[in-house]
């Protein structure tokens, strides 16, 4: 099972030309629904060899780039541990599959690209946020989104305080760890009586932020996200002395970390962000209505996709389930749309959209009532 990223998205976009399957599907964990994901599954995959053979396809052919998906249908740890939906893309040169926290419509879309709208959600800037726990027994960063979290593995950072001042003379350390705190209280009745032991302890305390934060640092390179902190108020204080992190939020997750569980941290740490997600995207509504009608803004697909194919789209919002079937060429630039989905037809919304992600731009998936302008889509140019 491969994990959804950007870099994922990237290289799902980049596989274009012949044909592309794409398959979405509810699917359950647990319970008596499980067993009826294989056969709604290889339902689908009959579907899908059908419509291979009639876009031209040889029958062995097809079946030969249904393999891979074939073969799961027998694996039952596969089925016994999905979530909420599962997003399954093959080509000649590519299988990937992901169990994802939404809930998909079935649905089998082939195309000259793979269609990766209802992944949308999941990738868009409404919801991308981080959370550090911090303690001195443990280092955890976690990647989240508005429906979904997950554990990122960690470089260059120290695993706990104790391997981060493992090169202490033995006798600091032990006279560090013989004062180590062990709840807020006892921290400010050591840390403000000013004697000998109480620098000792906040000097390391510091190196230990130094190295959590010169590895963050490291480790996300993109543009900005918030960073929930959480853990007890005097190392959170200290971490944020020495953070050269920008978006740090203001508010906190206060209290020992390594009593909570990811779900547990995440939903602490949506309350925070979610005001903060509410007003970017209010802001960036406002600025597009300000923007409207000079060569700054537009809603025209003919003008969006290339414009989104050179990277010039800073900020766009589509409405949720929209479609526009159509073709774009990259030689000439031109933009087909048709009323109806003809052979060879992509989604130009989704096409617009997974482009403007990977120019590093800002996309907003928000329901029909909430576009700041009445179109399936509304962007805002760097230029």
């Amino acid at each position: 099972m491969n994990t959804l990223s950007r870099d994922e998205l990237k290289m799902l976009v980049a596989e274009q030309g012949g044909l592309c399957v794409s398959i979405f599907m509810p699917a359950h964990g647990a319970g008596p629904e499980t067993q009826q994901a294989p056969i709604r599954f290889r339902n689908l995959l009959r579907d899908a060899e059908e419509r291979l053979v009639a876009e031209g396809l040889r029958l062995p052919d097809a079946k030969k780039l249904l393999t891979p998906a074939q073969e799961l249908l027998s694996d039952g740890f596969f089925w016994r541990h999905l979530s909420d939906g599962l997003a399954m893309f093959l080509s000649p040169n590519v299988f990937r599959h992901y169990r994802l926290p939404l809930t998909f419509q079935e649905r089998l879309v082939l195309a000259p690209r793979f269609y990766v709208r209802p992944l949308l959600p999941l990738l868009c800037d409404d919801g991308r946020f981080y959370i550090l726990a911090l303690s001195q027994n443990a280092i955890r960063l976690l990647q989240g989104t508005h429906f979904s979290v997950s554990e990122m593995s960690l470089e260059h950072i120290p695993a706990n305080l104790a391997e981060a001042l493992r090169d202490e003379a033995p006798e600091k350390e032990l006279q560090f760890r013989s004062g180590a705190p062990v709840g807020a209280g006892k921290w400010g009745a050591i840390f403000y009586g000013g004697s000998d032991v109480s620098r000792e302890m906040k000097d390391g305390l510091l190196r230990y932020c130094h190295q959590i934060d010169q590895g963050l640092h490291e480790l996300i390179q993109e543009r900005p996200v918030p960073l929930v902190l959480a853990g007890v108020d005097y190392l959170l204080h200290i971490y944020r002395e020495v953070s050269r992190y920008p978006h740090l939020m203001e508010a906190e997750i206060i209290g020992n970390p390594d009593r909570l569980n990811p779900d547990d941290l995440h939903a602490r740490a949506w309350d925070i962000v979610q005001p903060h997600f509410q007003t970017q995207q209010a802001r960036a509504a406002a600025r597009f209505r300000q923007l409207a009608g000079s060569k700054r803004a537009s809603t025209h697909i003919r003008t969006v996709i290339p414009e989104a194919n050179r990277g010039r789209v800073e900020t766009l919002f589509v409405a949720a389930e929209s479609e526009l079937w159509g073709t774009f060429d990259l030689q000439t630039s031109r933009v087909a749309v048709h009323p109806t989905r003809e052979a060879g037809d992509e989604d130009l919304v989704n096409l617009a959209a997974t482009q403007t992600l990977l120019a590093g731009g800002t996309v907003y998936c928000v329901a029909p009532d909430r576009m700041p302008a009445d179109a399936p889509l509304a962007a805002v140019f760097r230029y």
